[in-house]
């Protein structure tokens, strides 16, 4: 199915929208384009948010349901079946923090998802079962909403560079959220994955960084 979807893809982008890339290219080329330093604090922000996000989901998507079975004492199965409801929620926030974000404004939408999430990950350790559940489907939902927030200024900040752009975000994303499996998996054999639990709480505190960001909006 992907590939049928890209090949579709690719033949729109032959028909049209490799003039509208040319034309977005022309724009960006007439703009004042930000000062120097301006652009790589921002790129230093926005890494280190792709680090928190994705650590933090990689504890989800990698730990979840060992976290249920071993707080909560309930089976393999219904320990899946709320690892679903949380996943579900991850696909849904991506697929509308871009139309969000083109609405509201990228850095507006970094901003909510991160100070959003954190009260909501610092209260999942202590719930009970059923609150655990929604509160992490809410968790991801909020979190992941930021991902195409964060390309699309990214790309905005350096809009010649878009591919550029585009490959080093993702792949430091699945590379971070690789690597914070594996370290997240040491932890959890030393301490215990409720530990873990509690220490990655603390994660998207590294989202407050966003107030730096420039103001891309107005400009």
């Amino acid at each position: 199915m992907a590939m049928i979807i890209l090949a579709a893809v690719g033949r729109w982008y032959v028909a049209v929208g490799a003039g509208r890339m040319r034309a977005r290219k022309a724009r960006s080329a007439a703009a004042e384009p930000l000062p120097r330093r301006t652009v790589q604090l921002a790129l230093a922000v926005l890494i280190a948010l792709t680090f928190s996000k994705f650590v933090y989901t990689a504890s989800f998507s990698s730990y979840f349901s060992f976290f249920l079975i071993e707080k909560f004492r309930i089976s393999v199965a219904e320990a899946q079946i709320y690892m679903f409801i949380f996943l579900a929620a991850v696909a849904v926030g991506t697929i509308i923090g871009g139309p969000i974000g083109d609405r509201i404004g990228r850095k507006t939408v970094i901003l909510i998802s991160i100070f959003g999430v954190l009260p909501l990950s610092l209260l999942i350790p202590h719930l009970p079962l059923v609150p655990t559940v929604i509160v992490s489907a809410l968790t991801g939902l909020i979190l992941a909403s930021a991902f195409p927030a964060i390309i699309v200024f990214a790309q905005e900040l350096l809009p010649s560079h878009v591919g550029t752009v585009a490959g080093l975000f993702f792949g430091l994303a699945f590379g971070m959220g690789a690597i914070g499996a594996a370290a997240l998996g040491q932890i959890a054999d030393a301490r215990g994955i409720v530990y873990v639990y509690g220490l990655c709480a603390f994660l998207p505190a590294i989202g407050s960084l966003a107030v730096f960001l420039p103001n891309l909006k107005t400009r």
